[in-house]
């Protein structure tokens, strides 16, 4: 019975595809301390990204933009994006 090989294309794909696994093992990940327990920058950012899309769109319902700008979920989901983005920058210091 012959033994079947993996094509060197499938190695290369599933050592590629697992790369990124490695993440922050190296330096760790970006956490602060709130009472007493590491938690992860990254949910932070998550959650300001979130209150800055709900902050966007209450703000377009009551100064009445809100009939004016169309594809409402599309902008605030990208406003939400950018609080996200700028809070992790300035959070890790790279901003």
């Amino acid at each position: 019975m012959k033994q079947r090989t993996w094509p060197r294309s499938a190695t290369a794909c599933l050592l590629l595809a697992t790369a990124p696994l490695a993440g922050c093992a190296a330096h760790g990940a970006p956490s602060f301390a709130l009472f007493g327990a590491y938690f992860p920058f990254w949910l932070t950012s998550a959650i300001a990204g979130v209150v800055g899309a709900l902050v966007a769109h209450r703000v377009f319902v009551k100064t009445g933009w809100a009939r004016a700008v169309p594809y409402q979920l599309s902008v605030c989901t990208a406003l939400g994006v950018i609080v996200g983005v700028i809070v992790w920058l300035l959070g890790t210091g790279a901003l």
